[in-house]
């Protein structure tokens, strides 16, 4: 770490001693921000790097060993980065700027890969596999996702296909997903079509609000915009001008899923998402996903990413679930 050193003109870092540093960030508003509401991310960044950490002014002074004292400016570095390119920090980011030996903590603002700007957050790629999946959703016409819960299969999707529609570059997003739980016996239940399959398409709907806002989501429904649709109901259209997510696929069959995919049409893209681990479906070897996965892994225009729990995104705790749950399987396949 040099004496003094500048980042985007927001940032001098200054070595007192051996233990100590001194960081001034010039611009008030990226200060308040990479602080946090009652210094909340300087004790999580503390926390995290094994340091401690005093604010006054615009400078913060941070004490430890010379490791974690440059975990601790990097980590900085990349929250101004990412500040710079979105105007907000989330406990994502706190979490994800003390990261070691990955390449999406390379602190240059050109490191954010694929981002994705919406109405009410930008998204960025936390993880390779999660910037190699927007890149997929941006240029092929067929993605596939594998993984487990909290990799941003789902979320992703989502953000690029409403990004597209507001860019108006496609017609329609349309949100399916197997009605398990029903066996695809809808007409049994109460209410029009929406309120029949809302609550498989909860997630959806959650990334949905979270990243457009609850109003503007709800017209572009109304308008037929975002179509939400059981996969049962896929059968026999042709999907044009549009961005279709079949989510929770690991419970469709294979034919279910062939039959989703050889809907596509003209200017359309078509995402098949699913988590192996997950499956509902009472004869778990009639799942479809691991099967479509390996006929279609040699078609050059169909893109297939495979997440797994170094991806996951959520609480650090999820990851740690997932490799527990990994192991029992193996230890008991051994």
């Amino acid at each position: 770490m040099s004496e003094i050193s500048k980042l985007d003109h927001n940032l001098i870092i200054k070595k007192i001693d051996t233990e100590t540093v001194n960081l001034q960030i010039t611009d008030n508003e990226t200060l308040m921000s990479i602080v946090g509401q009652f210094d909340q991310n300087l004790k999580e960044l503390a926390k995290h790097t094994s340091t401690n950490i005093f604010f006054r002014g615009n400078s913060i002074t941070c004490k430890g060993s010379t490791e974690n004292l440059n975990l601790f400016c990097e980590a900085i570095k990349f929250l101004i980065n990412k500040y710079i390119l979105t105007k907000t920090i989330e406990k994502e980011d706190i979490l994800q700027s003390v990261k070691k030996n990955t390449e999406i903590n390379d602190t240059n603002v050109k490191s954010f890969k694929q981002l994705i700007k919406t109405p009410r957050k930008s998204v960025i790629a936390r993880s390779e596999k999660q910037s190699d999946y927007i890149r997929a959703l941006k240029e092929k016409d067929i993605v596939m996702s594998l993984g487990p819960a909290g990799t941003g299969k789902s979320f992703l999707a989502v953000s690029v296909g409403v990004t597209l529609l507001m860019e108006k570059k496609i017609e329609r997003v349309i949100l399916s997903r197997p009605a398990v739980e029903a066996g695809e016996k809808l007409g049994f239940l109460p209410g029009d079509m929406k309120e029949k399959v809302d609550p498989y398409l909860r997630p959806l709907y959650d990334a949905l609000y979270e990243l457009f806002g609850t109003d503007k989501i709800d017209k572009k429904i109304e308008t037929g915009e975002i179509e939400i649709a059981p996969l049962a109901f896929m059968r026999g259209r042709t999907l044009k001008n549009c961005f279709a997510i079949l989510d929770e696929a690991q419970n469709a069959t294979e034919t279910q899923i062939k039959m989703f995919l050889t809907r596509i049409g003209e200017n359309s893209k078509l995402v098949v998402n699913g988590d192996p681990s997950q499956i509902d479906l009472i004869n778990k070897t009639q799942s479809g996903l691991i099967k479509s996965k390996n006929i279609l892994k040699h078609i050059k225009e169909i893109e297939i990413i495979e997440f797994d729990h170094k991806d996951v995104v959520r609480h650090p705790l999820v990851s740690k679930i997932i490799r527990a749950y990994q192991k029992k399987s193996a230890d008991d396949k051994n």
